[in-house]
């Protein structure tokens, strides 16, 4: 958000960070055009099964790798699996009514894909463990995940010309990965950390190779890399707010100052990194309402005490996904963030 012509405070966007309940899409993507108009987004349901789930759905984008399902997840082989197929042909079938529903439509729209850390740490290899062990599999997966993107955004841009395309990396595994508490496959020990710069220079490989297209990421565990992301080339960082500490936040307040700009997630979702989990009662009839969310948002911003049109550049956002709740309760949320964002523009302006 940036001051007008006129000197106004242009309107807080608001949007949804990806999952959804249910299994209908037609339904999905029309709440979330309706819901988000300012930055609408393809959802994603995990509901469906397991090649619609973040990990599954995410290797529907690798270029040229095969891909099986195991009991213990996603990995790495010579030949892919019926699982993995039809995790393209839905990813295919998404964008389809994407396509149908954005006619007309311009703006941006927002694409989200598990990042190259999470895919990393979250797959396993042809003879075991996971693809972060391995150095030359973690930058043949980063690659390909990369190739991959840059190739449907070339082909959505296509379909859709007046279109504007924002890709966000789902990340949750960074803390983790850099961290050096990811657990190996058997559980009984802990990966080593990954240096920072290779955690950077991951990240900065795919906004490099998706260049013009801006990359944002959504990081929504507990201590998030903001600086390092900031760093990476990222156009945006979207956090959980009640994960940050207040190192977190003056790395916040300086990535604002920097242009970059900040998805706050404000409203809590009760979700665990890694995973799309939501208690029902947390947005039942007692979910947060919009002054309450909008004081979530306006607190931090004032005890950073950056100008207005600086702080005005974030986008509020559920703390997590939404693929838990009942389809009435995740609009009631998206609708619930949108009275926030009204709030907190008129609070900005002021």
């Amino acid at each position: 958000m940036t001051r007008s012509s006129d000197g106004e405070l242009t309107p807080i966007r608001t949007t949804g960070v990806g999952s959804w309940p249910g299994t209908d899409m037609a339904d999905a993507v029309k709440i979330a055009f309706a819901e988000c108009p300012d930055l609408p987004y393809l959802p994603e349901l995990p509901a469906r099964g397991p090649y619609a789930q973040l990990i599954g759905r995410s290797t529907a984008f690798l270029s040229g790798l095969a891909v099986d399902l195991q009991p213990a997840g996603w990995r790495l082989t010579d030949a892919s699996s019926r699982e993995h197929r039809l995790a393209i042909s839905t990813l295919r079938a998404d964008l389809d009514q994407l396509e149908e529903h954005a006619q007309g439509y311009a703006g941006t729209v927002k694409l989200s894909v598990a990042g190259p850390w999470t895919l990393a740490s979250m797959m396993e290899r042809p003879r075991g463990d996971r693809v972060v062990a391995d150095s030359g599999a973690r930058r043949d997966l980063s690659q390909s995940l990369a190739e991959g993107i840059a190739q449907l955004t070339a082909e959505l841009g296509r379909r859709l010309p007046d279109v504007e395309l924002l890709i966000q990396l789902d990340e949750p595994m960074l803390p983790a990965v850099l961290g050096g508490t990811l657990a190996t496959a058997s559980g009984l020990s802990r990966h080593r950390p990954i240096e920072p710069p290779e955690v950077s220079g991951g990240v900065r490989y795919v906004v490099e190779r998706l260049s013009p297209t801006p990359v944002v990421v959504h990081c929504c565990a507990a201590g998030p890399p903001v600086e390092l992301l900031r760093t990476a080339g990222i156009a945006g960082i979207l956090v959980d707010i009640d994960q940050l500490s207040a190192a977190d936040w003056d790395a916040v307040g300086a990535s604002l100052e920097a242009g970059v700009w900040i998805g706050m997630g404000a409203l809590p979702t009760s979700s665990t990194p890694g995973a799309d989990q939501l208690g029902p009662d947390q947005l039942g009839p007692d979910q947060l309402g919009p002054d309450q969310v909008a004081l979530r948002v306006l607190r931090p911003l004032r005890d950073l005490g950056l100008d207005p049109p600086v702080a005005a550049r974030i986008v509020i956002t559920p703390a997590c996904g939404l693929a838990s709740a009942s389809r009435d309760g995740a609009v009631r949320a998206l609708r619930t963030l949108r009275s926030a964002a009204d709030i907190v523009t008129a609070q900005l302006a002021d």
